[in-house]
């Protein structure tokens, strides 16, 4: 199957581009392997947490590369086979919907990335993390706000973990057609409501979260998860 072509850059995109300005400053510090890292399915009702990483390269660029909050589903489709094709090693990690149940959002999703980190054929010296908080841990990590609309390894990420979880839960909505996964993604919206109201949650649903207090049809109750002892991760 022939990947799309990227199509020309929208004009409210134009003027956007992420730079390798962190990246510069750390390869011109001696550290060769530095690795953009994000995440997708955090604020999800359903699916997997998952953590993208990306080791670019110097001296070659892939153009239109942006946050992947900023691009269409299709923009998305069209890069990625150019940036998994252009990074130096990638890779995508996932905590499964059970796992989120179980450990809370902020380990399962150090487990994501930890997960993410193990796939990439190269060892990182410096992780870039998107957001405010080091959800890596394991080696250096510089944070930074706004980092998928910054960073360009970042904004690389952005895509590499949005695109694969997307393929995934359309993959899933052929199993539970009810919540929509294919248009949702298992995130909330009115038909992914009005299912969840009308036969409850799926197999996949995370079943801790606050939704589901709100459901009306009672065949599966919350999931109260107990107070950790201590630090899983």
């Amino acid at each position: 199957m022939t990947a799309p072509t990227v199509p020309r850059l929208r004009g409210a995109l134009k003027g956007r581009a992420p730079t390798t300005a962190l990246e510069r400053d750390l390869w011109d510090a001696g550290r060769d392997v530095v690795v953009g890292l994000d995440e997708v399915g955090r604020g999800a009702w359903a699916g997997p947490l998952t953590v993208g990483a990306a080791v670019i390269p110097r001296g070659r660029r892939v153009y239109k590369v942006r946050d992947s909050k900023m691009l269409t589903e299709y923009e998305r489709e069209a890069l990625f086979d150019r940036i998994s094709q252009w990074c130096r090693a990638w890779a995508v990690g996932h905590a499964t919907p059970a796992e989120c149940d179980a450990l809370g959002m902020a380990d399962a999703q150090r487990l994501a990335a930890r997960r993410a980190l193990d796939g990439l054929a190269l060892k990182p010296e410096v992780a870039l993390v998107d957001g405010p908080w080091d959800f890596v841990g394991s080696i250096e990590t510089r944070t930074l706000v706004r980092g998928d609309s910054l960073c360009l390894s970042i904004s690389a990420a952005s895509i590499l973990a949005k695109v694969t979880r997307d393929r995934m839960m359309r993959a899933e909505a052929v199993h539970y057609p009810h919540w929509c996964f294919d248009s949702n993604k298992g995130y909330p919206e009115p038909r992914h409501t009005a299912a969840l109201q009308w036969v409850g949650p799926s197999p996949i649903h995370r079943h801790s979260w606050v939704f589901m207090d709100g459901i009306a049809w009672n065949g599966v109750q919350r999931l109260e998860r107990p107070s950790p002892q201590g630090r899983l991760f």
